[in-house]
């Protein structure tokens, strides 16, 4: 009788690689490994394969998913403006959905009947690939390692590793965790867990420090069509292109770094140091951009939506009904998010330099200080009068209630 087949998400990192082969010791499974090329870098994918079959995979599938993850996942989440509690860019939650929609693909594709991984269980990780699977296909099981085994820290991980001969990119020189994609570098764990700590001034990959940027600002200009960047200083890119362009010159001129104290989905805070060099510039941008060229209602509205969108991604919800009605109401906004905006980068900083725009809503001569023909300004008390009238009624009745007040004491 032939085995049931399971497929990992596997990157090769610390917990994957241990995962194999405890799979292999605890499960009768045929192991199947799918990795997602999402922007890693090819010196995390080199050997990945060797690595997988000699840890005891029978098949090995790496799927490039950098266009699909740029294009259907990172463009929206910039047309939305979405941030998580102001300041992640969210680079790890928004490679989640279209790792898992590969994972359950991949476990169809090889008649598979369950999936696991290798997120922890006090982790974002989990939700996001199990709510992609459930969302999915159901019917798969879903085996999570950290869940089930006797392993109880990243140095059992690392034990195990070494007692079975396996390879592993974590050390206890630097026993943090990296996880990196086309969008974002994140590092947790071990001596980052310490929040009065300063991360080392090596361990940054994508940006130089602030202070050893270049002393001359460098000005780059990003072209949207609607909401969409297609260009950088003129010259047009392909999605993948135009976001690793975009590493390269943010990251050269510090712009990026976050350290952040988060609100985890299972309750509990945990602090992460994120690299996003492209993606600040980028959000930058595009929210210039909707500031020129959105009316304010809608301008405000789409403000709140932007931190549900992002709640949304973080908690792993992004196969969800209310995601897509989002989109269609952010897809709507973005009609007239088209033009230029040019910016200057300056040790870590962004500043806007220039705005343009064929749908830009600012009207010059009806803000101008000098005269002008379209605006009376007389109109404006009319207008005070009854937006404040509620104001005014107010203080009509307390001065009332005041002098009435008065009128009792005194008698």
């Amino acid at each position: 009788m032939a085995k049931e087949r399971i497929v990992l998400a596997y990157s090769g990192g610390l917990d994957t690689s241990v995962i194999v082969k405890w799979l292999q010791e605890k499960y009768d499974y045929d192991i199947v490994v799918m990795t997602a090329n999402v922007g890693q870098g090819e010196t995390e994918l080199a050997g990945l394969e060797e690595k997988a079959i000699k840890t005891g995979a029978t098949r090995v599938f790496i799927e490039d998913l950098r266009e699909e993850l740029v294009k259907d996942y990172i463009f929206p989440m910039v047309q939305a403006g979405a941030v998580y509690e102001g300041k992640y860019l969210l680079g790890t939650a928004i490679a989640r959905p279209v790792i898992g929609k590969k994972l359950v693909e991949t476990a169809e594709k090889v008649g598979a009947t369950a999936v696991a991984h290798g997120a922890t269980g006090k982790g974002n990780d989990q939700v996001r690939f199990e709510f992609a699977v459930k969302a999915l296909n159901p019917y798969l099981k879903i085996i999570a390692p950290w869940r089930e085994w006797d392993l109880k820290s990243r140095s059992d991980c690392m034990d195990y590793a070494c007692q079975h001969n396996i390879p592993v990119p974590v050390t206890a020189e630097k026993p943090y965790s990296i996880d990196r994609n086309i969008w974002h570098i994140s590092f947790e764990g071990g001596i980052l867990e310490d929040p009065d700590r300063e991360p080392d001034h090596d361990m940054f990959r994508l940006t130089v420090a602030p202070e050893d940027a270049p002393e001359q600002p460098e000005e780059v200009a990003i072209s949207f069509e609607r909401g969409i960047p297609y260009a950088i200083n003129g010259k047009k890119f392909g999605p993948v292109e135009l976001v690793e362009e975009l590493n390269c010159i943010a990251g050269k001129h510090g712009v990026g770094r976050v350290d952040l104290v988060e609100n985890r989905l299972l309750g509990m805070k945990s602090r992460g140091i994120y690299e996003t060099p492209g993606g600040t510039l980028l959000a930058f941008a595009h929210r210039e951009l909707e500031q020129y060229t959105l009316d304010r209602e809608t301008y405000h509205y789409k403000e709140v939506l932007a931190l549900k969108y992002a709640e949304l991604i973080y908690y792993g919800l992004w196969f969800t009904p209310l995601r897509e009605a989002l989109d269609g109401f952010i897809q709507k906004t973005q009609e007239t998010v088209c033009g230029t905006i040019k910016t200057k980068l300056y040790k870590g900083n962004i500043n806007v330099s220039g705005r343009k725009s064929l749908h830009t809503l600012y009207h010059p001569e009806m803000v101008t200080f000098e005269a002008d023909e379209l605006f009376n300004q007389k109109d404006a008390e009319g207008f005070i009068n009854l937006y404040g009238l509620p104001l005014t009624i107010k203080g009509i009745l307390e001065l009332q209630k005041k002098k009435l007040l008065r009128e009792v004491s005194s008698s």
